[in-house]
């Protein structure tokens, strides 16, 4: 398993020097220790596990590849290569995160393979190091601060190799340090299920000795008690959840759809199933009880604020924010947010936007009109350059290349803005790359009750029925004039356990869109097929009610600079006099040019790699060269 553990270890020693990001990452230290004599040292130990974060903001890492790159694709999370030509290009995301990825193809799978398995090997060698220091055991403010220190590398290490599972599957699972002599740095894949249930352990161990964010100073920059439990929650659930098998496993149900013969798609018995929801929902109790972590009651100013980078310490929504920073790290903002097109006097010469991920016309149709997080999450136009000035101009008919607007250049700060108008190359955004938010607590929270006891059952709940807790996350997204309707689709909602599922399913996509949460819900619930082959279904069957034209009215500042009037968009209907509108092309169907091409050379093409060579075959292959380099360890399945 060649990685840059191995390279790190070959150099000699325990590698310190960090990565700077936040200023709690800042520091100077010698570039190499004994590693006896950092890990009896609770200033070193706390610059090893600073390291540990550092690593976290690389490209490879939490920066982008393993952010949002391998997050797509879902019902209504894209990455660009939309047509024949691009999305079956294996040697970039257009093509691999259309299901079509080949193991000698995009070079980014085996760099984000060394990178999360560097950052695993550095957690490993800090509980190695306080386990067995002069700290193992004892008391005082040395002994609390090591065991914390610790605590902190199991969640992260935790955290890593569960998204290393939901990315490839079985994986080599260690948890020691390697030796000097690489005697144990060469190991095969363990059964995930096995990887999954370690995690839970280690994580109801940190979540003993971490505090509450907030407290001891904690922030949410940090892992905390508050992000253990839920992950340690999360990782439960996926235990319970479906998974495509490399070989059918006794005592395991296979699934009636999605599921190939050779790979079947799986999940446990139905008593193990409990016992894993039963673990979960105690540890959703858990962050529930502690009021620790609230909703922000704006899910508009929960957004301003993450675009801000200020950290919420009044509701502490996001539990677990890895740290950028401005001009090191992030693409939050970059590669998936509002587009900016080109060069402008107010974003800089760059344009300083790719918008690599995109969103469609039936996931913007779906919410209720009068939710507020539809045009916070989809963004149908782009700014672009008018004179050196800015001009938001709706972006036609392209219903699968709406922006995500969670990140938003125009939501940022002055000094995000100086730093991109300042340099011609792509500026880093230093948004902080959120991991959980107490909206998925709450949703995780109504599914395991759901499961469990029904929509309408609080029994061992943390004092709410899975309706009241999915009616938290729905009616914040409405304003105070629109809370009374709100509530009255909670209360339409079935009370049987199948019909309020698919309430959650539905609350999941309005809620996460973007956020690298929606595509491995659905894996576990093996909804990723039905629902993708939903989406396309959804569109076609849609066209003939979406506007041929779409009205708005535009404003403009004192400086020139054009933006669209939003109170003024006529989504839904012509208006009565179209004087003073502009209008633009839109997704509905009477370009028949515009419908053809939509319909056949591009919606075919989306996902379309899924099914085609092994059903439900959504995980990654492991890169040809770490397989070459493991020394006979590593192999392929599914097909690759």
């Amino acid at each position: 398993m060649k990685n840059n553990i191995i390279k790190a270890i070959l150099m000699g020693g325990l590698i310190i020097g960090a990565t700077s990001c936040n200023d709690f990452l800042d520091q100077t230290s010698p570039s190499e220790h004994d590693r006896t004599d950092v890990f009896d040292s609770p200033y070193y130990t706390g610059l090893a596990l600073n390291k540990v974060y550092g690593q976290l903001t690389e490209d490879a890492a939490y920066a982008q590849v393993m952010a949002f790159t391998v997050t797509a694709n879902s019902d209504c999370e894209l990455i660009d290569g939309i047509d024949a030509s691009s999305s079956v290009q294996t040697s970039s995301e257009r093509g691999v995160m259309n299901y079509n990825a080949v193991a000698g193809g995009w070079s980014k799978i085996a760099d984000a393979w060394d990178k999360m398995y560097s950052i695993i090997e550095n957690c490993n060698n800090i509980v190695y190091g306080v386990d067995h220091g002069k700290y193992a055991e004892g008391k005082g403010s040395d002994y609390t601060n090591m065991q914390r220190y610790k605590a902190e590398a199991l969640v992260i290490r935790s955290m890593c190799y569960y998204d290393l599972v939901k990315n490839f599957g079985d994986v080599p699972f260690k948890t020691d340090r390697t030796n000097p002599t690489l005697d144990n740095a060469f190991i095969g894949k363990t059964d995930r299920d096995d990887i999954l249930e370690s995690l839970i352990t280690d994580l109801q161990t940190a979540a003993e000795i971490l505090p509450w964010a907030g407290t001891d100073g904690y922030t949410t920059e940090h892992v905390t008690k508050g992000y253990a439990h839920a992950l340690c929650a999360q990782i439960a659930m996926q235990r319970a959840g479906w998974a495509i098998r490399e070989k059918a496993k006794d005592g395991y149900e296979t699934a009636s759809e999605n599921s190939d013969p050779t790979y079947p798609t799986q999940r446990p018995s139905e008593t193990d199933r409990t016992k894993f929801y039963k673990i979960a929902l105690s540890n959703l109790n858990a962050v529930i009880n502690s009021g620790v972590h609230k909703l922000n009651p704006s899910f508009a100013n929960e957004w301003y604020l993450v675009n801000q980078r200020q950290l919420d310490t009044q509701y502490q929504e996001n539990l677990f924010e890895i740290p950028m920073g401005l001009n090191k790290s992030g693409e939050r903002g970059y590669t998936v947010g509002v587009r900016v097109a080109a060069n402008t006097n107010k974003y800089g010469p760059k344009g300083n936007s790719s918008g690599k991920i995109k969103t469609t016309a039936p996931l913007f149709w779906s919410f209720d009109k009068k939710d507020t997080r539809r045009d916070i999450t989809c963004v149908p136009y782009t700014i672009a350059n008018n004179s050196g000035l800015t001009q938001e101009k709706f972006d036609s008919n392209k219903p699968f290349e709406l922006y995500i607007g969670k990140w938003d250049v125009r939501k940022m700060t002055e000094e995000w803005r100086n730093a991109a108008c300042a340099s011609t190359e792509k500026v880093p955004t230093g948004i902080n790359e959120i991991k959980m938010r107490y909206s998925q607590v709450l949703l995780n929270y109504a599914e395991c009750l759901n499961e469990l006891h029904g929509p309408d059952d609080a029994t061992d709940g943390a004092g709410l029925t899975a309706r009241q807790a999915l009616a938290e996350v729905h009616n914040r997204a409405f304003d105070d004039n629109a809370k009374s309707a709100a509530q009255e689709y909670i209360n339409s909602l079935p009370s049987d356990k199948e019909g309020f599922f698919k309430a959650i399913v539905d609350e999941n996509a309005w809620e996460f869109t973007g956020e690298g949460v929606r595509k491995f819900d659905l894996e576990r619930w093996n909804l990723l097929s039905a629902k993708i082959d939903e989406f396309k279904a959804k569109y076609e069957a849609e066209l003939v009610e979406y506007p041929d034209k779409l009205y708005y009215k535009e404003i403009k500042d004192k400086d020139g600079n054009i933006s669209i009037d939003m109170s003024s968009v006529c989504w839904y209907a012509v208006p009565t006099s179209t004087s003073g509108y502009k209008s633009t092309a839109w997704w509905g169907a009477a370009n028949e040019n515009k419908k053809k091409d939509n319909l056949e050379k591009k919606l075919p093409y989306i996902s379309a790699g899924l099914n085609t060579t092994v059903k439900n075959r959504y995980l990654l292959p492991i890169a040809t060269s770490t397989i070459a380099d493991s020394r006979n360890m590593l192999h392929n399945s599914y097909g690759f």
